[in-house]
């Protein structure tokens, strides 16, 4: 399992910056909009053997280029039917000009280290100036989110030095446990999307 998490990719994001650049204009979207954009939501994997949890998108940073698809964070969890081993994590897609920001580690705001999982890092272009696009997460240990109803933060820091903290709140920690016992128990009522692959997993 930790093979196919750790394979699954999004719909490609970068296409178009480049294009953007120019246009400013490219719609990129990872998976077609929920209905309810603040539900979570279920896909299904390998025919049925994996469900996959999404939580809303929120915000960490404007849109790249007002690219809807960039500068976002959400929380995600990876079911195995036939085991009911789970995998949950912070996802980060982070698009900006500049330096390489090159994340690399993950903690607790105020406690210890996470596990750090990078995912993608892509040059989108250096034409005038740089701009990259990372995808990364931090593993979640389920005792964490059953534990943090009020919520909690996570440090991510970069080689180049720099910090960012991603606050999730406990509404969407709450969403996500109640559509993981949901799913477990057989009676999935988070929000079904068409089976897209979303952000890429990680490896444990």
């Amino acid at each position: 399992m930790t093979r196919f998490w750790a394979d699954m990719r999004p719909a490609p994001l970068l296409f178009c910056f480049a294009a953007a650049l120019a246009l400013a204009g490219c719609a990129v979207e990872s998976t077609p909009p929920p209905e309810n954009p603040n539900a979570v939501r279920l896909t299904t994997e390998k025919d049925g053997r994996f469900l996959v949890l999404t939580g809303p998108r929120l915000r960490h940073a404007d849109p790249f280029l007002g690219i809807a698809a960039t500068n976002f964070y959400l929380l995600r969890s990876f079911i195995d039917t036939r085991t009911g081993e789970t995998v949950h994590q912070l996802y980060v897609e982070d698009s900006y000009p500049g330096a390489e920001r090159n994340w690399s580690a993950a903690r607790l705001a105020y406690g210890g280290g996470l596990r750090f999982v990078t995912i993608s890092k892509n040059e989108i272009t250096c034409e005038l100036n740089c701009s990259y696009a990372e995808e990364f997460a931090a593993s979640l240990p389920e005792p964490l989110l059953r534990g943090s109803a009020q919520g909690f933060s996570i440090v991510f820091t970069a080689r180049s030095g720099i910090e960012k903290m991603i606050v999730v709140p406990g509404d969407a920690i709450a969403k996500q446990l109640a559509a993981i016992d949901q799913a477990r128990a057989g009676r999935p009522t988070a929000e079904r999307a068409p089976s897209a692959a979303p952000p890429p997993a990680p490896p444990r």
